[in-house]
């Protein structure tokens, strides 16, 4: 260990190799390297110490008949302690290499050995953190994203975002930067918020997005624009949601949907072919919004396995069972899902799903086993040999299998039974296939209605564009509306997704309007944006992905915060540095705040 008189800032000697890099054709070769103590060997007088640094492991060896006193340096050196040696590259010998390891031909003959810094006892092993509780890991995020897992993961993200600008670049798209504070433009989920010191009592707000801004660029005259963004948005969080993430942005001047979806395929091509040199075949599949729910009950479908919903109505029309007449009665539906026999689901499993149907979603799900006997379930008595023969044939039930049914409005009973389907899919394994089901989700309804809200909200946003053959629903049916929108799925995540926007002024005041905003509301919030659109505004539209979901999906990891260096937890803590925190008084006092709870 260093003393403090001996203490210097700077490195021994400059650095030859990363540790993770050196082969068997560098035998003979002279070294010098940096890097961590990941384990450290006493062998009779021999030590071995495997140096790690960010590009893999390499095997030192320190001999004291070949050099004392870089053999007696490094004897007191534990794991973690932060090392340089240098020394001669040479083969281990026979019957001693490592296959498991890039390096692991060749070792490393220490002449020279320094202890830079020393270790204090680690809250938890770099090589156990796997089963180490993520909150002591981020606790100590330092010494976790030593891991060889992050540093791939983030390796790969800057690769992916490399292969991204090399894409847009060449395509014509312009890096643009857009401001971090700006005006607080409500977008569906709550600003996080910034106070002004020189403006007592107003707000800057962190951007949801850079949409407002990237629409201005277009009738600024950028024509192409992307940007690698930063964006907050202050919700409830999960796995896949972080409060501050970044997304790829993207704007076109007269775009077509596809010309946009063109664009992006071709990006997510290159990312996948840099990073994990896979060859992903563009054009993707196109599903209407309309097909995705029929079919799969989710707007972002994983197609990789079956368990595709199934319309039943039809199959029960006139059915004497009491709980499908009544609902049938009131004009609603009965879907189901055929599960195969080869994914048998016992009794218990089956009332552990009913109670789940009923407990999550306040509805019943019945079911039935095509057993050899006949239909078996607590329904089957109820049900004549027609029903079983028209809903053996829509359903595509075979001997062995399960049918699984759920009745009552389809918007409510098609999500439960895509929720369902996803359970199974994970209780079987149906979702660790490697493959790659890219696709496109098109026609995405204009509006929703919020029964909380009592009024219709947008689905994307407001300034998404309605279908031009859907013009004059805005008058007679808005809610039967689609809109020029789409967003990219893989696998069942959605990574991305945009839309033609509104380039009419007129236009956008209607929609403003539909959503409950009067015309002051909306010269208010987005009076600039609504000038802006008066001096000869262009056509134009764009995308967004998530970087973050992009670089899960490639890692194969669980969790976005696998791929972001300094995440937050689910309270939105970032447990390393103790955000969010008390700030002194004199500061609340500067900004003309005052803390209330």
């Amino acid at each position: 260990m260093p003393k403090t008189e001996q203490y210097s800032p700077l490195p021994p000697w400059p650095r030859t190799d990363y540790c993770g890099a050196i082969r068997a054709t560098d035998v003979g070769r002279e070294v010098a390297l940096w890097g961590w103590v990941q384990t450290r060997r006493d062998h009779g007088g021999l030590i071995f110490i495997d140096l790690r640094d960010r590009d893999g492991i390499v095997q030192l060896v320190l001999n004291p008949k070949h050099d004392g006193a870089a053999h007696a340096a490094a004897g007191e050196t534990r794991s973690e302690f932060y090392v340089a040696a240098k020394g001669k590259v040479v083969r281990r010998a026979e019957g001693t290499a490592n296959a498991e390891l890039p390096t692991g031909e060749i070792e490393v003959l220490v002449s020279v050995f320094e202890t830079l810094s020393a270790s204090a006892p680690l809250p938890f092993q770099i090589a156990e953190a796997d089963a180490t509780a993520e909150e002591i890991r981020l606790k100590h995020r330092y010494l976790d994203l030593r891991r060889p897992e992050m540093q791939r993961n983030l390796r790969w993200r800057h690769q992916a975002l490399q292969a991204v600008r090399s894409h847009l670049d060449q395509n014509g798209f312009i890096d643009v930067e857009t401001p971090i504070l700006f005006k607080s433009t409500p977008e569906g989920a709550r600003d996080y918020l910034v106070p002004s010191r020189v403006n007592p009592g107003k707000f800057y707000a962190l951007p949801q997005s850079p949409q407002l801004l990237k629409q201005i660029l277009m009738i600024g005259g950028l024509d192409r624009y992307y940007q690698i963004a930063r964006c907050f948005r202050d919700e409830d969080l999960r796995a896949n949601r972080q409060p501050e993430f970044s997304q790829i942005d993207i704007e076109m001047t007269c775009p077509r949907p596809e010309d946009i979806q063109s664009i992006a395929e071709g990006m997510i091509a290159s990312v996948y072919r840099n990073v994990l040199d896979v060859d992903v075949k563009p054009p993707f599949a196109r599903i209407p919004y309309a097909e995705a729910m029929e079919r799969f009950g989710i707007d972002k479908p994983d197609t990789r396995f079956g368990l595709e919903l199934k319309n039943l109505t039809a199959a029960f029309a006139g059915t004497s069972f009491k709980v499908f007449a009544e609902i049938l009665a009131r004009a609603e539906s009965v879907y189901g899902i055929s599960v195969p026999g080869d994914h048998a689901l016992s009794r218990r499993e089956l009332d552990e799903l009913t109670e789940s149907v009923k407990s999550r979603h306040a509805m019943g799900l019945a079911w039935i086993k095509a057993a050899e006997g006949g239909w078996q379930g607590p329904i089957a008595k109820h049900l004549s040999d027609g029903e079983r023969a028209a809903a053996t044939a829509a359903s595509g039930l075979k001997a062995g299998g399960t049918l699984l049914m759920v009745a009552g409005p389809p918007a409510k009973v098609r999500p439960v039974l895509g929720d369902i389907r996803l359970q199974l899919a994970a209780k079987f394994g149906l979702d660790k296939s490697d493959a790659l089901k890219f696709l496109w989700v098109v026609d995405f309804p204009l509006f929703d209605y919020s029964a909380d809200d009592k009024r219709m909200v947008s689905v994307n946003h407001p300034f998404t564009a309605p279908n031009p053959d859907d013009l004059a629903m805005l008058d007679s049916a808005p809610l039967e509306a689609r809109a020029l929108a789409y967003d990219m799925v893989l696998n069942g995540q959605e990574l991305g997704g945009g839309s033609i926007r509104i380039h009419s002024r007129e236009l956008q005041l209607k929609v403003f309007e539909l959503l409950g905003l009067t015309r002051e509301e909306a010269m208010d919030r987005f009076g600039f944006l609504l000038d802006a659109l008066k001096y000869g505004a262009p056509p134009h539209g764009g995308i967004a992905f998530g970087v973050d979901r992009i670089c899960m999906m490639l890692c194969g990891a669980e969790s976005l915060r696998d791929v972001i260096a300094f995440p937050k937890t689910q309270k939105a803590v970032d447990p390393m540095s103790g955000a969010p925190s008390e700030v002194d008084p004199r500061q609340l006092k500067e900004l003309s705040i005052k803390v209330t709870s």
